[in-house]
């Protein structure tokens, strides 16, 4: 039976379904179709014809949530409150941004844990997935607004760097901002897309997409045969792009105006006014040859040969980036036959001319560098509504595969619509002190809790030699083949001991059950986040808890007894945020009684470490 589609507002018949391509950037972000007219790609543009959505997210006491150049004036009045590139932080741990966390206004959650990294405003705690959501929501609301019809499904483009964790992020942002994400496309594949790279069944070439964005640069080598698209290397810096560029012009004045460092740390909204004049400084230059302006009725000025002067550095870093990623795909300059230009820091004449010189050729910039990416994602999306018939389309997996974890949890290794033959793997580890045994239960579906999806099967790693909780290291693969069967296989790292199964994932399910199951994960996605952020907090507290105690029983002599009772007081108050079920209440009393035992806990840590550089055991 055929479906069609009604236009509600218009009354008009739509005999294809919209499906809009994303980029959701660092710094901005957009949504892009192709017209079915023309058979052209286009951003969407709202009526003051702006295509790019600033990525930021402003959050009030009130819990409104305001998104995108409204939420970009509150940088400086509310820089705690204002949360920027968000997307750096997808799928990390404090652990993994600590080194630049100065770089964000807004409070990162130190747990001290390899937990997801979390953002604390007022009492409330957000995780990249729930701020990249509401970026996601604002672009749904913006394309359904612009086209007069219902927009359920997307394809997101993601760095080619950013590994399962990232693109797993990525799609769990999608579904709780009320999206079907039918594919995560690489940025650079979507670049190459839309120069028609790769769209010429028979061409054959090496293309090399130079991507300077506002907070990231990546340089990405690709080879395309028949279609397909194959990345042989990928170099960058994730803490390099305009943003630095913007920051050298700040310092620059910041020393011509005789501003301290400790002025500046100290009044945020002065760092901001200083960083958002550097900005506009920087765009100015494009075309001209000096600007001049003010940063709290201060004068400041700069021409594009001292611009030029203090962006060299970076620009350097990223030819070196180049140099390696041709290294790395054992490749010569002559070898690549077009470079792609994309991202907005791309516009800056040093960065064009530098980059034509370095490869010797003419760069592909006839493109907006900032919507490039999501006419590519539109030109994906448009093959996967069936509209560009010239593409061929490789089976993929109907349904997400993965296992559970702690807290009833779906861990997803291979989300749906991944094309098949699809491999992937993680590792994960034990809970307890000398666990013996790990149990795989294998499930398929696309809800947050095990509970709501279907259970394919389960079998036990057994011989896990004893060792304390976190220590071993259980590798969990699975690898889809081209007849739809899935083999998971489990493997403690440190011994090799080892336990596979096969199953066939989609065996019994018709396409009706997949759709409900789908839809289900649609409509339920709002409440399955929120039940999935309770469960991690909870563990997380859990752990922490159990940390701590055991933390005090082993070092009582070397703490207070104000320090002992101050921290079991703490406890008792996490114990009480664990049984109300409130998440922000819950990570809100696991970060305080992180604060009162973190004084003490290094305190020892120092005593043991002079202990041991005088020859003394550490127990």
């Amino acid at each position: 039976m055929a479906k069609i589609g009604i236009n509600l507002a218009t009354g008009s018949l739509q005999q294809r379904e919209t499906i809009v391509g994303i980029d959701l950037g660092t710094t901005n972000s957009l949504v892009a179709i192709v017209r079915q007219d023309t058979h052209q790609p286009i951003a969407l543009r709202e009526i003051d014809g702006l295509t790019l959505v600033p990525s930021i997210v402003h959050l009030d006491e009130n819990g409104k949530v305001i998104v995108g150049n409204e939420a970009k004036e509150k940088l400086v009045t509310e820089p705690q409150r204002t949360i920027y590139s968000a997307k750096r932080l997808m799928g990390k741990s404090y652990k993994d941004v600590k080194e630049h966390a100065d770089f964000y206004a807004y409070k990162i959650i130190d747990d001290g844990t390899d937990a997801l990294v979390k953002v604390q405003a007022g009492d409330k705690f957000y995780s990249p997935i729930d701020l990249s959501a509401y970026i996601l929501k604002e672009l749904k609301h913006r394309a359904e607004h612009i086209l007069k019809t219902t927009v359920t499904k997307a394809v997101i483009t993601v760095p080619a760097y950013f590994n399962d964790a990232q693109r797993q992020a990525t799609r769990d942002a999608g579904k709780l901002a009320g999206l079907d994400v039918l594919r995560i496309v690489n940025e650079p594949t979507a670049a190459s897309l839309a120069y028609g790279l790769g769209l010429n069944p028979e061409e054959e070439k090496t293309i090399a997409v130079y991507d300077l964005g506002g907070g990231t640069f990546d340089i990405s080598v690709l080879k395309i045969t028949n279609g397909i698209f194959e990345v042989l290397a990928t170099n960058g810096d994730t803490y390099l792009g305009g943003d630095d560029m913007d920051r050298s012009l700040a310092q620059y004045w910041q020393e011509q105006l005789g501003i301290s460092n400790e002025t500046l740390a100290a009044d945020k909204s002065l760092a901001q006014a200083l960083r958002l004049a550097a900005e506009a400084a920087k765009k100015h230059l494009t075309e001209h040859d000096s600007f001049e302006g003010n940063v709290n009725g201060k004068p400041v000025s700069i021409s594009k040969a001292q611009f030029n002067t203090l962006i060299q550095p970076l620009v350097d870093r990223t030819l070196n980036c180049c140099k390696n990623a041709l290294r790395d795909a054992n490749l010569q300059i002559a070898d690549i036959d077009a470079i792609v230009m994309v991202g907005g820091s791309t516009r800056v004449p040093l960065v064009k001319e530098s980059i034509s010189k370095f490869f010797g050729k003419t760069v592909y910039d006839q493109w907006n560098p900032d919507e490039v990416v999501a006419l590519g994602a539109a030109i994906q999306a448009d093959i996967l509504a069936g509209n560009n018939t010239q593409m061929l389309l490789l089976d993929v997996t109907p349904l997400s595969l993965g296992i559970e974890t702690m807290g009833g949890l779906m861990d997803v290794l291979i989300p749906r619509n991944s094309k098949i033959p699809n491999k992937a793997a993680r590792q994960y580890t034990t809970q307890k002190d000398g666990q013996g045994s790990m149990r795989i239960s294998v499930y398929q579906g696309e809800r947050d809790l095990v509970q709501d999806n279907r259970k394919l099967a389960e079998f036990n790693l057994t011989g896990i030699p004893a060792m304390p909780a976190g220590l071993p290291k259980v590798e969990v693969s699975f690898l889809v083949d081209a007849d739809g069967i899935l083999k998971v296989s489990a493997t403690e790292l440190r011994s090799g001991v080892a336990q596979s199964i096969e199953v066939k994932p989609q065996y019994g399910l018709t396409d009706d059950q997949v759709e409900k199951m789908l839809l289900d994960s649609l409509s339920h996605a709002k409440d399955d986040m929120h039940t999935r952020a309770l469960v991690e907090a909870t563990t997380e507290a859990e752990q922490m808890l159990e940390t701590t105690e055991k933390f005090i029983a082993k070092n009582a002599a070397l703490l207070t007894d104000h320090e002992i009772a101050l921290t079991k007081s703490q406890m008792m108050q996490l114990r009480a945020a664990i049984s109300i079920k409130d998440k922000d209440l819950v990570q809100k009393e696991t970060e305080l009684l992180n604060e009162v035992s973190r004084p003490f806990a290094e305190r020892v840590m120092d005593a043991a470490l002079k202990d041991a550089m005088k020859g003394k055991k550490i127990i």
